[in-house]
This record gives C-alpha cells, structure tokens and sequence, in this order.
C-alpha cells in the first residue's frame, strides 16, 4: 500500500503494523514455501553451530548472516513467485525467466554460504595446530 501522507514523518505505531505484515509474511512463506521451511531448519540446526564454531563476533555474524541471506532472498523468490501465479499458470518465457533467475539467486546466497564457512573453518581444519 503506499503512503497517505507522503514523505512526512511516520507515526511510531507504524513500526507495529510493520512488524505486524512482515509476521504475516513470514507465517504464509512457512505455510506455502516448502524450501523455506527447509532453509529455516537448517538456520535452527546449524547457527547453534555457527555461534560455537565461531571464534569471533565478526566470524559468527558472517556464518550466522550468510544462512539468513539464503532465507532473506528466498522470501524475494516465493514473492516473484507469487506475482507470476496470480496473473495464470499457463507458460511465458519471460515468467518462466523470472522465476529461473529468483531461483539462481536463491542458489548464488547458497555457494555464498559454502564459501564464508569454507573460508572460516577450512583453514581450522586443514592446519588445528596453526
């Protein structure tokens, strides 16, 4: 919806209705996004991980922030998504294209996470005495 007001400042009780549409975006992405229930388990089960494996508050936001990017651009994905299926199911080339790049970026958030955990821990791994 856009703003009634324009560029005025906006009143504090619109960070509640914010965080109010945002819950209940997040509660139809878990609802209707069977990789974002996946990605979100795997948050669950590996930041734990992240916080102990991390030797420093830079080293844990990095591992930590690399997973929530991944369920940050998927909510992106299932919204494109969305849009395309509302207008019908039937074939484009360009719906099909913009699905196949929200995919791809979904995909590029992921080798980001293999990449920071490579860089932070295969080091640890190849060299625990260094």
């Amino acid at each position: 919806m856009a703003d009634t007001v324009g560029h005025l400042p906006r009143h504090p009780l619109r960070i509640v209705k914010a965080a109010k549409w945002s819950f209940q975006g997040l509660c139809a992405a878990w609802r209707h996004e069977s990789s974002f229930r996946l990605e979100v388990w795997l948050f669950v089960v590996l930041a734990p991980l992240a916080w102990w494996l991390g030797q420093s508050g830079v080293e844990r936001v990095l591992l930590i922030g690399s997973m929530l990017a991944v369920i940050a651009v998927e909510l992106l994905n299932s919204s494109v998504e969305a849009v395309i299926e509302r207008y019908g199911a039937e074939f484009h080339e360009l719906a099909g294209r913009a699905k196949d790049m929200g995919s791809a970026a979904v995909f590029v958030m992921m080798l980001n996470v293999l990449l920071t955990w490579g860089v932070i821990l295969l080091p640890r791994l190849i060299a625990p005495d260094a």
